[in-house]
């Protein structure tokens, strides 16, 4: 069975992050389909696993360099780090 080639993004030669997410979708629909024998199935698996811990690095990443702009008392406007807001917390 054929599998599409993804689009790289330029100097890193990685996936982008949806083309990442597109082609782990297509994964478990190959597998959830039977599609594949054995061999190219444990490809595909293996082929899974490191998308998903690229794609688990980048969004840790991401989450780290979030900031965010918050108000204080007096009126200034500060830099912080992003932190999710309680339930029930107005932005």
């Amino acid at each position: 069975m054929a599998t599409k080639q993804p689009k790289q993004t330029g100097q890193t030669g990685k996936m982008k992050f949806e083309d990442s997410m597109a082609r782990i979708e297509e994964i478990v629909t190959t597998l959830d389909a039977g599609e594949a024998d054995l061999d190219e199935s444990l490809k595909l698996y293996r082929e899974g696993i490191e998308l998903v811990r690229d794609c688990t690095k980048r969004l840790d990443e991401a989450t780290q360099t979030v900031k965010m702009l918050q108000m204080q008392a007096d009126g200034n406007m500060v830099l912080t780090d992003f932190a999710p807001m309680e339930t029930g917390e107005k932005a």
